[in-house]
């Protein structure tokens, strides 16, 4: 189990509101569909009836709105009954790539727990969809895959890619050859990156050797905004941030939703400064109120955003008390 972490469907995505497509048959707003243009684009196959799977959402999206001037979309729940491995939208993404001229912007897949949990959710290889777009600057994968070894998996190639600003990788689990995969890509434009890292029991083997090519510096020379989240190591990834060359290149840094505690703090305090920074996120932590008021001191003037935390629910001297990160399953 773990704590919760409430993840809802985003109101807005890459500086647009987000409008979901009408079913075929289901009445659409008074004044028509939006403007291809002037709106993220959000398709769910949740509710279709039966004969509705995502390619004939596909088809109903192409025939109801110009996609050459669509900007930002997000693919919601895309299986017809149960879950199913996410290929077959990539499969139609790449296929119709020259019909998105003017695509930035993809959240695969806009999913939340009511609807999936993030751990089942069967991911697939998405490097083909960097391939087919390259003028992308921002993309969101959420999930990973399911907890059968016949389920599809999240899979990642190393690829380069000139106009990507931001990517997320959001997971209960994240395997060490994405990072790996991660670490030997070539995107010169990036500027935020974030990774939910996860637990072991959902697949989330990465480890701190994984991450050394992120933390060199240089691998991506526009970085400022670096997530190493959700991590059940939040310590060592503490450790290894103490002295990392990336942090110098940062505006801001996160270390929230995983299971950092006074001595993953302490390393911090006594590791290279951190006051350069706009902001260090720990939100969802279990370090003491003395020991986050002495890195708040160090940091200073940089803002540490931290909630209360989880250290009244946790006994480091309890060898069965578990710390948990925000989001496992």
């Amino acid at each position: 189990m773990s704590a919760t972490y409430d993840i809802d469907h985003p109101e807005s995505f890459h500086g647009l509101p987000v409008f979901t497509l009408p079913a075929p048959g289901e009445p659409v707003p008074p004044g028509g569909l939006p403007e291809p243009g002037s709106v993220a684009w959000r398709l769910e196959c949740a509710g279709y009836d039966s004969a509705q799977d995502f390619g004939t959402l596909w088809k109903h999206f192409a025939d109801s709105v110009d996609r050459s001037r669509v900007r930002a979309l997000l693919i919601g729940p895309w299986w017809d009954g149960e879950y199913s491995g996410f290929r077959p939208v990539v499969d139609l993404l790449v296929a119709d790539a020259d019909r998105f001229p003017a695509l930035r912007a993809l959240f695969l897949a806009d999913v939340v727990s009511e609807e999936c949990e993030l751990s089942w959710l069967q991911m697939c290889d998405v490097t083909p969809v960097f391939e087919a777009y390259p003028l992308l600057e921002e993309v969101t994968v959420r999930g990973c895959g399911g907890p059968g070894p016949s389920d599809e998996k999240l899979r990642l190639r190393p690829f380069r890619h000139g106009a990507l600003r931001t990517l997320r990788f959001e997971s209960g689990g994240l395997p060490g050859h994405v990072v790996r995969a991660l670490g030997s890509c070539e995107l010169p434009s990036l500027e935020r990156l974030e990774l939910w890292l996860g637990v072991d029991w959902y697949g989330g083997d990465t480890t701190v050797d994984d991450l050394r090519p992120l933390l060199a510096g240089g691998l991506f020379p526009r970085l400022r905004h670096l997530g190493l989240q959700n991590s059940e190591i939040q310590d060592e990834i503490a450790a290894a941030l103490a002295s990392a060359p990336v942090v110098a290149q940062l505006e801001s840094l996160s270390l929230a939703m995983g299971t950092l505690t006074d001595a993953g703090a302490e390393v911090l305090i006594g590791g290279q400064p951190l006051s350069h920074l706009a902001r260090l996120d720990l939100y969802h932590h279990y370090v003491g109120e003395a020991v986050l008021g002495r890195l708040r001191d160090a940091c200073a003037p940089a803002v540490v955003e931290a909630d209360p935390g989880d250290t009244d629910d946790w006994d480091p001297e309890d060898e069965d008390d578990m710390r948990y990160v925000a989001v496992g399953e």
